[in-house]
C-alpha cells in the first residue's frame, strides 16, 4: 500500500464528521372566332351597303377582339410568374445553412465557460472538485480541455497541502524506514505522495481520456433516494460519461490507477516493488475514488443541512431577543401605576 493511503480515508471521514455537526374576369375560348360588332346602317343608306370608309370595322372588331384578349393576357403574364416569385421568397427567408466549423467553435467557447465556473467548487472550502459537474447536458471536452483540466488540478494548492499533511503522518508513523526521518526522509514521503496523485491523474483524467474518448469529469445526481445515489457514486469508478453523450465502462480511470501504481515502483523502496503490492495499491486507489465521490456527492447535502441548522438557531435567538425586549416595558410600566395612587 502506498503512502497515505490510509490517511486520506481517514482525513476525508473525518471532515465529513466535521461538517455534518428551464420555442369576374372572363376570356375568349380557346379556337373560336373573334367576334365582330356590327354597327347600325347611317341614314340613307341602304342595309348592306358598304359603307365609304369600311376600314375602322376591322379595327374596331381588333380593338374589341384585343379588348377581351387583353385582360387575359395581363393575368397570364400575373400568373405566370407566381412560381418563379416563390422560390425567391423561400430562398430569400430560408435560413443559410449553419457553417460546422463555426458551429464546433460555439461548442468549443461554450464548454470551456462551463469548465471555468467547474474551477470554483471546492469541499471543505480546500479540496478542489474541478472534476465536478452539475450540468447534465454538459458539452464535452476537446482533448486540449481536458489536459488544461488535469494541469489546473494539479497546481491548485489542494494536492500541495494533502501531499504535506500525508507526508507528516508518514514521517510519525515511520512509513517507509529507509527512507529515514528528519528534512531528507520528510522531503521523500512529499515527493512520492505527489507523484503518485500527478501520474495517476496524467493517465486517467487526461492521456487515457483524451484516448478513449471519455469524460473524465464525475456526474453528481444532485437528488433522489440516498441509496440509489450512493450507488451512482460508487459505480463511477468504473463507469463513466463518453463525449458522444454515451455510458460505458470508465476504462481511463481504471488503467490509469494501476498505470499509476506501476510507475510508482521506479522511485518506492525495493521492498515495494512487487506484482502483488502494485495490484494493492491500484485497487486501493480505485478504492479511494470511490469514497471521494461519495464526499463530492452528498457535500452538498451537508452544507444544506448546516446552513438549515443555523438558521433555525439564529431564528430562535431573534425570537428570544424580541420576546425579552417587549417584556421590559410591561415590568417598568406596573410600579409606575402602584405609584400614582400614592401621589
Amino acid at each position: 500500500m502506498r503512502l497515505g493511503s490510509s490517511s486520506i480515508l481517514a482525513v476525508l471521514l473525518a471532515g465529513v464528521a466535521l461538517s455534518a455537526t428551464p420555442r369576374c374576369l372572363h376570356s375568349q375560348e380557346p379556337g373560336s372566332p373573334p367576334l365582330v360588332v356590327a354597327e347600325a346602317s347611317p341614314p340613307g343608306v341602304l342595309p348592306g351597303a358598304i359603307p365609304d370608309a369600311p376600314q375602322p370595322q376591322i379595327p374596331v372588331a381588333d380593338s374589341e377582339s384585343s379588348s377581351q384578349q387583353s385582360p387575359a393576357g395581363p393575368s397570364q403574364s400575373a400568373q405566370q410568374p407566381a412560381p418563379d416569385s416563390t422560390p425567391a421568397q423561400g430562398s430569400s427567408g430560408a435560413k443559410p445553412p449553419a457553417d460546422p466549423q463555426a458551429d464546433e467553435k460555439s461548442k468549443q467557447e461554450k464548454a470551456a465557460e462551463q469548465l471555468k465556473a467547474e474551477e470554483h467548487q471546492r469541499v471543505f472550502g480546500v479540496m478542489a472538485t474541478f472534476n465536478t459537474t452539475r450540468n447534465k447536458d454538459a458539452l464535452p471536452l476537446t482533448t486540449k480541455q481536458k489536459f488544461q483540466l488535469f494541469f489546473k488540478s494539479e497546481t491548485d494548492p489542494w494536492p500541495f497541502g494533502l501531499a504535506a499533511f500525508v507526508a507528516g503522518l508518514g514521517m510519525a508513523e515511520d512509513s517507509y524506514p529507509e527512507w529515514g526521518q528528519g528534512a531528507q526522509g520528510y522531503a521523500k514521503r512529499f515527493g512520492a505522495g505527489y507523484s503518485d496523485a500527478f501520474i495517476g491523474n496524467f493517465f486517467g483524467n487526461a492521456m487515457l481520456t483524451s484516448l478513449f474518448r471519455e469524460d473524465p469529469r464525475y456526474y453528481q445526481k444532485g437528488s433522489g433516494k440516498v441509496i440509489n445515489r450512493a450507488l451512482w457514486a460508487a459505480a463511477s469508478t468504473g463507469w463513466c460519461r463518453r463525449d458522444k453523450g454515451t455510458w460505458g465502462p470508465n476504462y481511463a480511470n481504471l488503467l490509469g490507477n494501476f498505470i499509476g501504481a506501476a510507475i510508482s515502483d521506479t522511485y518506492y523502496p525495493a521492498s515495494q516493488r512487487t506484482v502483488g503490492e502494485t495490484l494493492e495499491n491500484g485497487l486501493t486507489v480505485s478504492a479511494q475514488g470511490i469514497i471521494g465521490a461519495e464526499v463530492i456527492e452528498f457535500w452538498p447535502d451537508i452544507v444544506r443541512h448546516h446552513k438549515r441548522k443555523k438558521a433555525e438557531k439564529a431564528a430562535r435567538l431573534a425570537a428570544q431577543g424580541a420576546s425579552q425586549s417587549t417584556g421590559q416595558p410591561d415590568s417598568q410600566a406596573a410600579p409606575k401605576n402602584q405609584n400614582q395612587p400614592q401621589q
